[in-house]
């Protein structure tokens, strides 16, 4: 009996133990199993911030160059002076724009047939709610509700001081969002999860609501809406894309054009001075600061909130276009004799050879009263100054309707008097601008990122603002008695991350934004207590049926693609660092060399030996031949065109920016470049390559791109274009070939060459 029961005493010990090993060996193959998924992500997500700041330093030196040649071209006559101040800066309206914008829109009808929503103002709950709902199923608001939601939101935005004071008195709790770019799905279930907006339920949008999505005209429009019905409770910051440069490349200029065929011109110029009016950051309960990007050690809450935030028209470009004496000289000479010299090409349209109004090159107006000015608005011209602008605005008014009605055109007038150009050019630099300090103020806390280390150095990475350690941030909580900073700016896997001790918080809003599956969403609730409450979520309902190694697997794979094409579009450049490494001429190198030569040409960052196993599938003795390897490369993106390796690598290469330079040529946003546009760019790049070139050239240019004869040049004709004269290059002598210096040599460099 009692030997019965030690036995089985025994036998319960060593299948306890044995179960105690396999639990511990279960334990120890899921943690190693998690380890190498979380490397995956991890090196997944340095692949997409990689390649998607490397883009952003590609847009940045793109536009220097652009403004580079913009600053140091005098331009020959008013045409041209007027298409250069339209190509890189906002082109302001006349001071009575509000009028001229309400005629826009009211003159738009409405036909019986749209279904859509409808707008009437002022806007109440259920007009706003009604937008959603009607957004949500696909459908379009017509220009006309468009244009007039946007003067509404610019009358509301001109009242906003810099930085709104919002209390948690007021409202139950404020929910803070962080970057939505235009993706309305995340907003619908931010409002479906949290509840709409209303007097107990107070919202902050925190910068970033357009480009990247397809849905950026949408989000607009709603957050507008809610905005006018609840002034008090609904909160906008503008983020570093409501930028009308940056919106070029990154796809809401093409998306409005794209919606809005007929409208999309003036719904673009009208947007580009709301977001001028948007507010720079948001104060909660004195305590929480709430901005976009991050601070700086020059931050200055105090010169924030002074000076005139429309004056910051773009971050993207600070320099306005300012001429010298010698150079308005010129210019003088130059219009008194262009007219009546030059034979006006077929191509130029008879309207645009008109001067255009003294007023217009303005691009700030005097502050509004109850704004607060850091710099002197200037003293206002006296009244015969005065009265020789509006007569001349008269003149050129008048011979515009003379040329509309069919009549001969006038002869340009002779210029001003050197004491009358004095006069104007005292008057235009008397006109509020911003101050380098004002620009770099506003850049930092759009631009800006945290780091772990101490201190503050530029942002090279984004080629914008800078990185603030931690001890900037205490310095700065501590100067303004603050106990918490919320920015967005960045996407994390969590939608949201906390550094610097909890003193910083980043929240981003845009779930599933490399990929389906990449990230969560995330949004903070505040209470009176100030205590951050995070909510996250996914959007997308394909994500919640996946296990997590599926969307591992699956973002990795996008990510892969990403790099795979980024490799494809240098393979030129990576064979040339190659054959630096096989000296021998083998044909074969080490992995180490392999990973060195790959990281000189992308300077990417990227751990390369860890991703060699997904990037390298063969090895000769643990060698690579890489000529195969690059051969793979180009077979995996040929498409069922007969394109050559080396043009479509090209094209890989340079798409991004020559889509972002068929954008800035296309001044007006029509869509497509007029002869009149390309004229005058290609006089811009002929002057800085100091080439001369006839009109009659110029036009033969444009007419053998104009593949269709139309008289305009698309997108499509343009990356033709560019393909063809590449194709003559690579299969002819080079000394055949145009002299054009490549985009990686001029300051314009390519994605990656850097």
């Amino acid at each position: 009996m009692g030997s019965g029961t030690s036995t089985q005493h025994h036998f319960a010990f060593q299948n306890a133990e044995k179960a105690f090993k396999a639990a511990a060996l279960i334990q120890r193959w899921y943690r190693r199993y998690m380890a190498r998924l979380e490397m995956r992500r991890h090196c997944t997500w340095s692949i997409f911030q990689s390649i998607e700041y490397a883009g952003q330093q590609d847009q940045v030196k793109l536009h220097n160059f652009f403004s580079y040649l913009v600053d140091h071209v005098t331009p020959s006559s008013h045409n041209e002076r007027d298409f250069l101040t339209r190509m890189l800066t906002e082109q302001r309206s006349p001071q009575d724009s509000e009028m001229e914008n309400c005629s826009d829109y009211e003159s738009i009808e409405v036909p019986d047939s749209y279904t859509g929503p409808r707008l009437s103002f002022p806007l109440l709950p259920e007009h706003a709610t009604a937008l959603v709902e009607a957004f949500r199923w696909k459908q379009r608001l017509h220009a006309r509700y468009v244009l007039n939601l946007l003067h509404e939101a610019r009358k509301h935005l001109v009242q906003l001081p810099n930085i709104n004071r919002v209390s948690t008195c007021y409202s139950e709790e404020i929910t803070v969002c962080g970057d939505l770019h235009g993706q309305l799905d995340d907003l619908i279930f931010i409002f479906y999860k949290n509840g709409l907006p209303s007097p107990e339920r107070a919202y902050v949008f925190n910068g970033d609501f357009v480009d990247r999505g397809k849905d950026s005209v949408e989000i607009l429009m709603v957050l507008f809406a809610f905005m006018l019905v609840y002034p008090k409770e609904f909160h906008l910051n503008r983020g570093n894309h409501e930028d009308h440069m940056v919106n070029l490349r990154y796809g809401f200029t093409k998306e409005v054009m794209h919606k809005y065929k007929i409208h999309g011109k003036k719904i673009l110029k009208l947007l580009q001075d709301v977001f001028c009016w948007l507010p720079l950051a948001t104060l909660v309960d004195e305590k929480v600061l709430i901005l976009h990007g991050g601070v700086s050690d020059r931050t200055d809450l105090e010169l924030l909130a002074k000076l005139d935030r429309h004056k910051v028209v773009s971050t993207m470009r600070y320099k306005t276009r300012k001429e010298n004496k010698k150079q308005a000289e010129e210019k003088g000479k130059a219009d008194q004799t262009g007219s009546a010299e030059r034979p006006s090409p077929w191509f130029l349209p008879q309207s645009r050879s008109l001067p255009s109004s003294p007023h217009r090159p303005s691009t700030h107006k005097a502050p509004r009263a109850g704004r607060s000015s850091s710099v002197p608005c200037g003293v206002p011209p006296d009244p015969k100054e005065l009265s020789r602008r509006v007569r001349h605005s008269v003149d050129l008014e008048l011979e515009r309707c003379r040329q509309q009605a069919g009549f001969p055109a006038i002869r340009e007038r002779e210029e001003p008097s050197a004491s009358e150009s004095e006069v104007d050019s005292d008057a235009c630099e008397e006109q509020p601008e911003p101050t380098p300090e004002e620009w770099r103020q506003v850049v930092d806390i759009l631009w800006s990122d945290p780091m772990a280390q101490e201190g503050c150095r530029a942002n090279t990475v984004r080629g914008g603002g800078c990185y603030f350690g931690p001890n900037v941030t205490e310095r700065l909580l501590q100067k303004y008695n603050l106990q918490l900073l919320i920015r967005s700016h960045e996407c994390k896997p969590e939608g949201y991350e906390f550094c610097h001790g909890r003193k910083v918080l980043t929240i981003f809003s845009a779930s599933n934004y490399y990929e389906v599956g990449s990230n969560r969403g995330a949004y903070v609730k505040l209470g009176p207590d100030l205590t951050p409450h995070i909510m996250q979520f996914q959007a997308n309902k394909a994500t919640h049926t996946l296990t997590m190694r599926q969307r591992i697997s699956r973002v990795e794979e996008s990510a892969l693609r990403a790099l795979r094409e980024k490799l494809f579009a240098h393979s030129s450049d990576i064979l040339v660092e190659f054959k630096k490494h096989d000296k021998d001429e083998t044909g074969l190198i080490t992995l180490s060399d392999w990973a060195a030569a790959v990281e000189s040409v992308l300077h990417l960052g990227l751990p390369w030996r860890m991703l060699r196993p997904q990037l390298v599938s063969s090895l000769t003795d643990n060698k690579l031949a890489y000529k195969s390897w690059l051969e793979n490369l180009a077979k995996e993106k040929l498409s069922q065109q007969n394109i050559q390796s080396s043009l479509l690598e090209i094209l890989y290469r340079n798409r991004s920016n020559l889509e972002t330079i068929f954008r800035i040529i296309d001044s007006d946003n029509s869509g497509s470049i007029s002869l009149d546009e390309f004229r005058h760019t290609w006089k811009l790049f002929s002057s800085h390559m100091n080439t001369d070139i006839t009109d009659d050239c110029i036009c033969d240019l444009a007419r053998s791109i104009d593949f269709n004869k139309d008289g305009h040049i698309d997108i499509n004709e343009f990356l033709e274009a560019f393909r063809l004269v590449e194709q003559s290059c690579s299969g002819g002598d080079v000394s055949d070939c145009p002299q054009v210096t490549d985009s990686s040599n001029s300051g314009c460099s390519s994605p990656g060459a850097h």
